[in-house]
């Protein structure tokens, strides 16, 4: 017998269900319950988010505080763990850094394989004397083998005066720096596809750019400019830079390229120093000291590097051979540059050879040749006749 209280709910073959009224409550809940707490859920989010608007400029203002003070925190610490120096920071338009290292390199090496190097442009000193004044000139001309360091050196000097002027202490023994409106950048090489711009364009338009906005108080970083062109041009373009950077805009500027015709600038300019990044060869192999210091690479060391590289030995041992056959030849540059074009075009004159009598008989036969009067065998004698009187001088 089935209590009163039993509600029928279905029937099937050889069973009957039934249902309370409790069960139903129950059943109501459990489907109305993901309804109810997606509707719960927003509610409350929608009170934390009115609360919170109506603290909003109390929370931006802590959190800016917050972000500085965790900023100027991590600055302390890793100037603390790294040995970094606060830097003078000064009106005048110098670069004054001993014993400078790059920060981020100088994190990657721990146990003191980065090599520190002084940077010094526009520090006093006697401008007559050039690359050996100690820093003297604001524009430094920087000469060196491939992966000797040269790139690195002048990002390094960037990144520091930034660092400087953001309050944070630099990685050197000493720091004084100028303080600087802007700095500009001219490294590495890609192109711009989607622009319809080569490699060669795009470093040409950041070159203008540079150019047309630095000032005295600027800081400049090239590398490797003019180098996605002909040599000729190349040079004469990197050529044109420097002159301009020197005499119309002053900026302190680091020159980081191959072109080592640049460096005779330093006898022409008062303000130009030459550095070059220093190596050893040892044994026939290439040791890179990572060491800048003043006057001019006379190599690139190309080949040494691209043996480093992987490249088959067949194609460095005939590379070899090309490089000493166009350094036996005498094709000498110009010592200055004051005329232009900046290299002489011209061959050098020859010495005449001596005359060779089986030629000068067959130039004057041929001079004697009437080719409208010849019938076809007639011409056919006369052009066997030539080739025998060379012959004959064989």
């Amino acid at each position: 017998k089935v209590p009163g209280h039993y509600i029928r709910k279905q029937t099937l073959k050889n069973q009957e269900r039934y249902i309370t009224p409790p069960l139903k409550e129950h059943e109501d809940k459990v489907l109305r319950a993901e309804e109810r707490s997606i509707a719960l859920e927003k509610e409350l989010f929608n009170a934390l988010r009115d609360r919170v608007a109506r603290e909003c400029t109390r929370l931006q203002a802590t959190a800016e505080v917050l972000a500085e003070i965790d900023v100027y925190v991590a600055l302390a610490l890793l100037a603390v763990s790294r040995r970094y120096c606060r830097p003078v920071l000064c009106d005048e338009p110098v670069l004054d850094i001993r014993e400078g290292r790059h920060p981020v390199l100088d994190k990657l090496q721990p146990t003191g394989q980065f090599v520190p190097n002084d940077i010094r442009l526009g520090c006093g000193g006697d401008p007559a004397a050039g690359a050996e004044s100690g820093g003297s000139g604001r524009l430094q001309i920087i000469t060196g083998p491939n992966m000797a360091g040269k790139s690195t050196y002048i990002r390094q000097a960037a990144l520091l005066v930034v660092m400087a002027q953001l309050g944070s202490f630099v990685p050197a023994t000493s720091a004084r720096i100028g303080l600087a409106d802007r700095i500009f950048a001219r490294v590495g090489a890609s192109d711009e596809l989607g622009k319809g711009q080569s490699t060669f364009m795009v470093e040409m338009t950041e070159t203008a750019r540079i150019l047309n906005a630095a000032t005295p108080k600027s800081l400049v970083i090239l590398d490797e400019i003019g180098r996605g062109t002909s040599t000729y041009d190349g040079v004469s373009l990197a050529w044109a830079v420097t002159e301009y950077l020197h005499d119309a805009l002053g900026s302190r500027t680091m020159f980081a390229t191959h072109y080592h015709e640049l460096t005779a600038l330093a006898a022409r300019l008062p303000r130009l120093q030459n550095a070059t990044v220093k190596v050893k060869e040892w044994q026939g192999e290439v040791v890179f000291l990572h060491e800048v210091g003043p006057g001019a690479a006379d190599r690139s060391y190309g080949i040494q590097v691209a043996k480093l590289a992987g490249l088959p030995p067949a194609v460095i041992a005939r590379a070899q051979d090309v490089l000493s056959t166009l350094e036996a030849e005498d094709r000498a540059t110009p010592k200055g540059f004051d005329d232009l074009p900046l290299f002489a075009a011209t061959p050098r004159a020859q010495p005449m050879p001596e005359a060779d009598p089986a030629a000068t008989a067959v130039k004057t036969a041929l001079e004697a040749l009437s080719p409208d009067d010849l019938s076809p065998r007639e011409a056919l004698e006369a052009l066997y006749r030539l080739k025998g009187t060379l012959a004959r001088r064989d």
